[in-house]
């Protein structure tokens, strides 16, 4: 029992021929029924939310880490470094290696054991030496594979390897977007924070001159006091946004896999919210998903199932085994190596089910559900992916034309927060108009800094939607170094 090759040069079933190879594979056993065909997803041609964007030159997800594109030093080091040392990518890389000597140790039983030993005797009676006896000899042990149990075994472990080698993948394309998002957002609540800054500034300004004309008899208290509550409200938000400041910082420490105050000195000075150069190429669904680690992730395991399908099948047939062994006996070390006497045997042995209460047939159809739930799993992982996708191009593409409106709604506030201060030192416009064009300024300029991280964000989503970060010929190196690993017999 072997696997297809797929289009791009590995061990797996295609998009959707996983539930054709199940059908071919379960008719083959007679008294297995074939299974339906469940993990067929019907795929769309086109994105519906895609939009060109004017102006932008396309970026390819697959050639190079889409973070470069932001133009941002310290961006690109913090994902450098979360995908060296981040706890979740070192964790992944383990089960990897495990995957990988578990299939060595799996493919091993293809070939016969040997083992040595040596011994050593004596013996007394009465008191009296009666003699010593010195051996070494060789133990050799095979069952030929004849129904394919071990090869489906390591065909397994084959797709449980490369399925591992996916996860990993998918692992850093999740640890890098999280790190990008946290970034944007620590470099927001610093534009946010530099906002509620300078419109405190102006706040306590119209504080001293409402101060002063009442003093002069040209306003009430009612003026200085509302001047005075609205400068504490905004005084009181810096802290809060401090304190998100801190807690993101803690968050960008721990996916680099620092201590969580490590960064906090780096990240205090405040930076531009990076803005990305160029947009991701989108391709045809079905070309997305096979760049989603996910999805491949989910899709060898699909294979690592069928295999076990067959394992349990070809475990219901005869087993057969062969042994012996060789060895050299003599009264003396020295005569191990002339005139020893020879010992030798040889054993051949079958074992043929006769009856198991239904156990092999049982373990079968295990198999089956478990292949059932892979296949779920896997048109799970496609639906999601295409949704993901699609509420990404939705997002950006709403956020963006929400940003081109904001930005003339915060030109609008500031001018006019400028000309109500101006008449206000002038005594030409009341205490309310100024109150409500300064709230009306802090709180344009706060969203639209909010509007400007989200289109950031929605471009980082955008690209781990579609795969970024992660190459397909990674899987490549995974399979050729679990197969060389032992030879094949």
């Amino acid at each position: 029992m072997t696997s297809k090759r797929s289009p791009w040069g590995l061990k797996k079933p295609g998009v959707g021929a996983v539930a054709c190879g199940s059908a071919a594979l379960l008719a083959a056993c007679v008294a297995v029924p074939p299974l339906p065909a469940v993990t067929q997803v019907a795929l769309p041609l086109n994105w519906a939310g895609a939009v060109e964007a004017a102006g932008q030159v396309p970026v390819q997800v697959q050639s190079l880490a889409w973070w470069e594109r932001f133009d941002d030093p310290l961006l690109s080091e913090l994902i450098r470094d979360a995908l060296a040392a981040n706890t979740r990518v070192n964790e992944a890389q383990a089960v990897l290696l495990q995957a990988q000597a578990q299939r060595v140790v799996i493919a091993a039983a293809l070939w016969p054991r040997l083992d040595g030993s040596a011994s050593a005797q004596s013996g007394t009676a009465g008191g009296d030496s009666v003699g010593q006896r010195f051996q070494l000899g060789l133990e050799g042990n095979w069952r030929p594979d004849l129904f394919g149990a071990t090869r489906s075994a390591v065909e397994a472990g084959d797709a449980t390897t490369l399925s591992s080698a996916a996860s990993l993948g998918d692992v850093r394309v999740q640890v890098a977007a999280e790190l990008a998002l946290n970034y944007m957002l620590l470099r927001t609540l610093q534009a946010r924070l530099r906002i509620a800054r300078d419109n405190l500034g102006s706040q306590e300004e119209i504080l001293q001159i409402t101060g002063w004309r009442e003093q002069a008899g040209l306003v009430t208290a009612l003026e200085t006091a509302q001047a005075r509550a609205a400068a504490a409200q905004t005084r009181a938000l810096l802290p809060v946004l401090q304190t998100s400041f801190a807690q993101t910082s803690h968050a960008l420490a721990v996916l680099a896999g620092r201590p969580p105050a490590a960064l906090l000195l780096s990240l205090a000075d405040p930076r531009a919210l990076p803005q990305m150069q160029g947009e991701p190429v989108l391709r045809i669904p079905a070309e997305t998903l096979r760049q989603r680690a996910d999805v491949r992730a989910a899709e060898f395991q699909v294979t690592a199932a069928l295999a076990q399908v067959g394992q349990a099948e070809a475990e219901r047939w005869p087993g057969f085994s062969i042994g012996g062994s060789l060895g050299l006996s003599a009264a003396s070390v020295g005569a191990l190596t002339r005139g020893a006497s020879v010992l030798s045997s040889l054993l051949a042995g079958i074992s043929l089910p006769v009856f198991d209460a239904g156990a092999g047939r049982a373990g079968v159809r295990v198999q089956q559900a478990a292949l059932v739930q892979a296949q779920q799993r896997y048109r799970a992982a496609v639906l999601t992916a295409l949704r993901e996708v699609e509420d990404a191009l939705v997002s950006l593409q709403g956020d963006r034309e929400r940003l081109v409106s904001l930005r003339i709604a915060a030109d609008a506030a500031a001018l006019a927060a400028t000309l109500a201060r101006q008449r206000y030192s002038s005594g030409l416009v009341d205490f309310q108009t100024v109150l409500e064009t300064l709230r009306t300024q802090l709180g344009t300029q706060d969203v639209l800094a909010s509007a400007g991280a989200d289109v950031a964000a929605d471009q980082v989503r955008l690209f781990r939607a579609l795969g970024g970060g992660w190459r397909e010929q990674d899987l490549a190196l995974s399979e050729s170094s679990a197969s060389a690993a032992v030879p094949q017999p």
